[in-house]
């Protein structure tokens, strides 16, 4: 699997459950907060009676949005230390492609979790079924990608690559069930409609357009559950603001789960993206050291 557990303890075991086969992982930033459940303007009506029709368009919104900035996260604890990796840029959903500048933590000794002194943050490109990152290191020189095949992960890179792929956390909400309407907040002095529920990965792949489906039905095979607890919130035209998801997953499937809360913040709706892929001289192809 790709979150592995481990017996050593502390903040470097917290950064290792993060990481598998030279691939990273990481969590957003939560913002907003509760709200009422209505204020007689008749948006809440909408919002609160059509939950599944909302939240299965909110791809397809996003989509007719074209571009946006996000900033993401990807939390998780393991003896006693919670460890987040951030990460910040921007994403076309019409071309399902995106640009990130990730930012690893550090462990005890001083080392992200690639074993590299410092705080090197590290490029992704995320496309269609493929992944990319740059100053990976663990071997990789500095000046090559390694490009992994996401339909080939057991999660999908929903938690591999410390993003969740933009696109494919909000495909997940088309296998949304057992929602609840948790009232309008504010996020970045936005108004928004808050709900909360669980996705089925399932369920989500098949509904999910052809560029998402292999990466999700890989996720749909190779997490422990199914069944994946989100909060989202959505703005007065059905864009997807904000949208935080609860992971569980194991290597060991009569050990105790492993669970990873991924967040996605989206803002700067129409901002062009120009993202341009390595061509093939320019990936790595050597072994990558472990850490």
């Amino acid at each position: 699997m790709v979150v592995q557990q481990y017996r050593d303890g502390g903040r470097a075991r917290a950064v290792r459950a993060l990481t598998a086969v030279g691939v990273i992982a990481v969590t957003a930033g939560c913002f907003g907060g509760s709200g009422g459940a209505g204020d007689g303007s008749g948006q809440r009506s909408v919002a609160a009676d059509r939950p599944l029709d909302l939240l299965g368009q909110a791809a397809d919104v996003l989509v007719e949005a074209g571009g946006a900035e996000t900033r993401t996260s990807m939390e998780t604890a393991a003896g006693g230390t919670r460890v987040t990796i951030r990460g910040q840029g921007a994403y076309d959903f019409r071309k399902q492609m995106g640009q990130l500048r990730v930012v690893l933590p550090k462990d005890a000794a001083g080392k992200d979790a690639a074993g590299v002194g410092g705080h090197r943050p590290i490029t992704e490109l995320l496309a269609p079924g493929a992944l990319y990152m740059k100053n990976r290191g663990a071997g990789v020189p500095d000046d090559k990608w390694v490009r992994i095949d996401t339909t080939g992960l057991k999660d999908g890179n929903l938690v591999t690559g410390g993003v969740t792929d933009p696109m494919a956390a909000a495909e997940l909400l088309r296998g949304a069930a057992d929602v609840t309407y948790a009232g309008k907040t504010e996020l970045a002095g936005v108004t928004v409609h808050h709900y909360r529920g669980v996705a089925d990965l399932g369920r989500a792949a098949r509904a999910a357009s052809a560029q998402s489906r292999g990466a999700l039905s890989a996720a749909a095979k190779g997490f422990r559950k199914d069944a994946v607890p989100f909060d989202a919130y959505l703005d007065d035209d059905g864009r997807l603001r904000k949208v935080r998801h609860r992971f569980t997953f194991s290597s060991d499937d009569r050990g105790p789960g492993v669970s990873v809360v991924s967040t996605l913040l989206l803002y700067g709706f129409g901002l062009p993206v120009t993202v341009t892929l390595p061509d093939e001289g320019a990936i790595y192809t050597g072994e990558i050291r472990q850490g």
